[in-house]
């Protein structure tokens, strides 16, 4: 995303970058470790300091997003750039991280744009749905088969993932639109009455929010501001590995998010609960099991 809704899109397809700012005007040269934690452990403190009425989960949000764009994006990678008219622009990174200060974006990248633009109306759902984040990077590897065949000119293709993590695959095709149910029902749900999905400046960065261990499927806070709370869908993976990934990420929490005062919790939801997951959540005692249920009707009018 080249600044907000791609303001600054038509000037890096003209000029051939991509780019950030986040309030950081240095040159980052010497300081894109390889750890990124490393990196938001440095850049964190002087983020709040520039945005004082900032919170961690911003700070870390901010950060991370600078690292990926700088450090984090390898010369050869692919990117898609929205223009805010519906489209996007592609691209492939060609060059290592440098500033230029002045503008808008001054952390850069040098980009060579490709002859094509893909139009948001022809990609599957699945992938307008990753592509519709409102955060700066998302990751879209997973869809390499559909992109490469608009790259192509060919017609697109509905990308099925496969993963051993997968217990159940009819779950797992259940589940997965929930996430984005949950966040645009979020008002109406239980849950939401109790908790707000993380905003900043206005806008919803609480879906998918990244962590050392991967994206944290929705990342709420309650009303009163003092507790975290992690959300994982189940997705139809073993209940071992649901448990391990959602306390990784309460943990990740816990050390980086939390401000002075606050807690951490933790909700599963999935379609059911197996006994695994009963035994593990009886000595998890931050961490809840939602079970959802669908309710279709035809009703004749």
């Amino acid at each position: 995303m080249l600044g907000k809704a791609g303001l600054y899109a038509d000037q890096c397809k003209k000029e051939g970058f991509i780019g950030a700012f986040f309030g950081i005007e240095e040159d980052l040269s010497t300081n894109l470790y390889d750890d990124w934690r490393a990196f938001n452990k440095q850049y964190i403190p002087i983020f709040l300091a520039k945005y004082p009425n900032k919170k961690k989960v911003a700070a870390g949000l901010a950060c991370g997003n600078l690292w990926t764009i700088c450090k984090g994006l390898e010369i050869g990678d692919i990117v898609l750039c929205p223009n805010g008219r519906g489209e996007y622009y592609v691209g492939k990174i060609a060059s290592n991280y440098f500033y230029k200060p002045g503008g808008g974006l001054p952390h850069r990248r040098k980009v060579e744009w490709l002859d094509v633009t893909i139009q948001r109306s022809e990609m599957s759902e699945n992938l307008r749905h990753s592509t519709g984040s409102i955060g700066t990077c998302c990751e879209i590897t997973s869809y390499a088969e559909e992109i490469e065949k608009f790259i192509n000119a060919s017609a697109p293709a509905t990308v099925v993932a496969t993963s051993r993590e997968i217990e159940d695959p009819s779950e797992f095709a259940l589940e997965k639109h929930l996430e984005d149910f949950m966040v645009k029902n979020w008002k109406q749900l239980e849950i939401g009455k109790k908790f707000d999905i993380f905003e900043e400046d206005g806008e919803l960065v609480g879906q998918q929010y990244p962590s050392d261990t991967g994206p944290i499927d929705i990342l709420a806070i309650s009303k009163n501001k003092k507790t975290i709370l992690v959300i994982e869908l189940k997705r139809g993976r073993a209940s071992d590995i649901v448990i391990g990934q959602i306390q990784r990420y309460m943990g990740y929490v816990q050390d980086e998010l939390l401000e002075p005062g606050q807690e951490v919790k933790g909700i599963i939801i999935g379609l059911d609960a197996d006994n695994r997951l009963k035994r593990a959540l009886s000595v998890c005692h931050n961490i809840e099991f939602y079970r959802y249920q669908i309710d279709f009707k035809l009703i004749k009018s």
